[in-house]
Formats: C-alpha cells, structure tokens, sequence
C-alpha cells in the first residue's frame, strides 16, 4: 500500500515537471528576447561628455559630416577631446567653433576619419607607416596620415596621441586622441617621421630658406631621401657631417629633388620612363634634367629609387627615396638612360686609352688639355649606332666621340638661331651645322663634316650640372 501511494506522488511530481517543462517550451518558441542595439559612431560620440565639443563641430561643418559617421562605413574615427579643441582654436586665434570656415573645418575633421575598422593593435603590429584620411590633399588625392608606435604610444602626424583605444561602434571604431591633427603640408610630413631627421636639417641649414619654400602653395613633388640616404651621401663626398657642405650647394642637391607639380607615382608608371624638370639650376642657369625609369621600381638617374610613394600632403606629394640624388654630369644621365648603353660602351670599354668618363665628368676649369665644362653633347641613341655598318676600331672611334663633344659652352636648343643655321666646332676640331627648324618629325636638322644631311635632334636639353645633352638618330662623322 505505502509502495502504491509513493508511485502515485512520483507520478504527480513527473507531471508536475512536464507541465513546468512544456511552458517553458512553449514560452522559447512564442517569446522573442530583444538583441541589445549597438551604437553608431555619432551616438556614441553624443553619449561622451568629452566630446561634445567633436559633437559640435561634426554638425558645423560642411558635408553633413553626422550623417556620413551615421553611415554603414565601417570608419575609424581619431576623436579629439574637448580639450584638444581649446587648444586648435587657440593655436589658430579662433575664439570659438563658429569662426572657423566650416570648408576648413570639414576638412580638419576628414583628416580624422580613415575608411576601414583600425584597431589600435592593427597599428602597434605595424609599428608605423601611412595611412590615407578622408581630407583632400594635393591633386585631389586622399590625405595622408603618419602613425606611430615607438615609446608604447600610437601617435599621428607627431602631434597628436591616442589617451582611449578602440571604443567599438556600430559602424567601425574610435580612438580618443588628445589633440586635433591639423591639415600638413609637405613639410609636416617630413616633421612628422622621424626617419626624415636628416632631411629636416639639411633643409634648416641650406641657402634659400627651403623650410619656408616648401611651405608655400605649391604644389610640389618631394623625393625625399630618408636619414640612411643622407649620411651615406655626406660619407661619399668626404662630409663629416651637414655643417661641412657649403650651404649653396647643399640648396642645389635638396632642390635637385623637387619638382613643381603634384606628380604621383601613377603618373611615372604610365609615362614608364623620360625626363623631367626639378627646382635646381643646371649649366647655364638653365633648370636642371631629372631621368625617372619605371621598368624596376621607380628609379631616378639610375641612382636612386622610392621605398615609400605617394605621402600627401596639402601642398604636394613626397616620395621617400634611398639615395641622395646629386647634382648630374652629362655622364649620369648617359648612364642611367638605357638608349645610351651602346654610347657608353663606346666612351669606356671601347676606347680605354681616353678617358672620357673622367672627361666628361669634369665640373671645374682650368683642366691642362684645355677640354673644360660645360659641355654640349650630342648623344647618339643605340639605334643610331645600329645603323652603322659597323663600329670603328679605337683610334677612329675616338676621334667620331669627340666629334660629338662641344666644349666650353652650354648651348641649349633656345640658344640656336631658329630659323637658321649654327655652326658648332667639337672638340675633335671639324664642325658641324644645326638647322631649325627640323624637318620629317627632326627637332633640327645637322649636316655633319662627312656632308650627311639626314641626321636628326630628335630630344633636346636634357641639363645636368656640367652641360646638356641633344639627342641623335644617327651618328655623326667628321670630315
């Protein structure tokens, strides 16, 4: 009998528990439990005391920028604090939010706003580099931003640190920072990272007020050798250190690398090779020539290559380069083009008993031979030496190379008579005739000694430090 009474109350429990266990089923598959909604960049923005001042600013500016940091995105915000605003507005004399420009103050806050979720650890693995901001900088390219994480900080642009990492979004993520990071130009740049020190200097102690140069409007393309370069470059020429190069001379090498425009490394790419002008003055008082060659990497008078491009700044653009890129002879330029190679070979390993390397290399007068800069030198391709039926044997060949040369003198092409006919002596003695304007695509016409008038100058004024250089489609002969 207890035995029967016991099943009972076991049974009644069981039921008991079914029931309990059955609504609780029916309460999983009836009742939805609400998924907690993450906040978007802009909410949490108006949800920190200490950035209202960020706040503030987004809704001021030009571009409807809460709306942008609304967005899907994902974005990574560097969001000053209230206090980094009261200093910007006091470095910048502004007495509040409301004078600044709001086109200015748009972009100052774009410069803060990099595409893509960057996590502060993202950045410490990499140590430092570049990144790209919203902002516009020169040529309408995206503005670039230098980071840093030496000394267990992340730091931008060398102006401002990360104080609270990685607040996670909706949208992306933000890092509180504690200052306001202004837009740079290309001295900012080369400021901001450290492996520019050398160049900062060296910019600090030529003639010409450099610093100040390259702070203008611009826009300017920088290839800025890094601080390796630039020792190497001292330790080359015999410098023990900046302070032993005369400052004329070190403002021609630093302005041998800037060019005047904002040249991207895609605009080299797709040139693949050629030359262009930088700020320093060749033979002359002519602009200097500067020959890029994109076939490995991107190279610049076959001495000097980029290990960093494209670095933009409000003003211009840098590329970080290896190796200083001194003043050129007529010889730099033959060796670093390859449509001289045969030209080369004929002015070394074919005529080893004259050294016209040596020669033409020469930057100062008053040489014994008489044979002294600047020169002009009218530089046969490899195809024109193709057409030979073949090269002469040394004692010819020497006197056709010399043929060639123009001592003394820098006769550019605006230098000739145009219309008309200049007569030229070489240092090989004989003379030729240069006829403008050309004809049959010839910049200008020649008529050598041996009477041939079918030879073109089909490139003109490529300037280096000690003369110029006027392409050939034929080689010339004297008389």
């Amino acid at each position: 009998m207890k035995t029967l009474t016991a099943l009972k109350r076991f049974s009644a429990s069981l039921l008991v528990v079914f029931f309990v266990a059955s609504c609780s089923s029916d309460d999983d598959n009836n009742v939805t439990t609400p998924t907690p909604q993450q906040n978007n960049i802009v909410d949490l923005a108006l949800a920190t005391p200490e950035l209202s001042s960020l706040v503030a600013a987004l809704q001021a500016a030009d571009g409807d920028l809460v709306s942008v940091l609304q967005g899907p995105g994902p974005f990574t915000v560097l969001a000053p604090d209230n206090d980094a605003f009261a200093a910007f507005l006091s470095a910048n004399n502004f007495a509040s939010l409301s004078d600044v420009p709001t086109d200015v103050l748009s972009q100052v806050l774009l410069n803060h706003v990099i595409s893509g979720t960057v996590s502060s650890s993202a950045l410490v693995s990499q140590g430092s580099g570049y990144a790209s901001t919203n902002a516009t900088g020169a040529g309408g390219a995206s503005m670039s931003l230098f980071f840093n994480t030496a000394n267990n900080d992340v730091r931008f642009n060398n102006v401002s640190s990360v104080s609270t990492a990685d607040i996670s979004a909706s949208n992306g993520v933000i890092h509180i920072v504690d200052a306001v990071i202004g837009l740079p130009d290309v001295v900012d740049h080369a400021l901001a990272n450290p492996g520019f020190s050398n160049l900062v200097a060296a910019l600090g102690a030529a003639d010409g007020d450099l610093v100040s140069v390259l702070q203008g409007a611009g826009p300017f393309t920088v290839l800025a050798p890094g601080d390796m370069a630039i020792t190497d470059f001292l330790t080359d020429n015999g410098f023990a250190g900046l302070g032993d190069v005369p400052t004329d001379v070190l403002s021609q090498v630093l302005l041998n690398h800037v060019l005047s425009g904002a040249t991207f490394s895609t605009d080299l790419i797709d040139a693949i090779a050629g030359y262009t002008n930088t700020s320093a003055t060749g033979a002359g008082d002519n602009v200097m020539s500067l020959y890029f060659n994109t076939s490995d990497g991107v190279t610049f008078n076959g001495i000097s290559t980029v290990v960093a491009a494209d670095v933009v700044g409000t003003n211009g653009v840098i590329h970080a380069v290896d190796a200083v890129i001194g003043i050129p002879t007529v010889v730099t330029f033959a060796l670093a083009d390859p449509n001289f190679s045969t030209l080369v070979t004929a002015l070394t390993d074919l005529t080893p008993m004259t050294d016209f390397a040596g020669i033409l290399s020469r930057t100062e007068g008053g040489n014994a031979d008489g044979i002294d800069p600047s020169f002009t030198v009218f530089a046969p391709t490899n195809a024109a030496f193709d057409a030979l039926a073949a090269i002469p044997a040394e004692p010819v060949l020497t006197q056709v190379l010399l043929y060639h040369v123009v001592g003394g003198a820098n006769i550019a092409s605006g230098d000739l008579n145009n219309p008309g006919n200049t007569t030229a002596t070489s240092l090989q003695g004989g003379t030729f005739t240069v006829s403008l304007p050309g004809t049959g695509g010839n910049i200008a016409d020649i008529t050598d000694g041996s009477g041939a008038t079918d030879i073109g100058v089909v490139g003109v004024n490529v300037q280096a430090g000690n003369g110029v250089i006027h392409v050939l489609n034929k080689v010339m002969l004297p008389n």
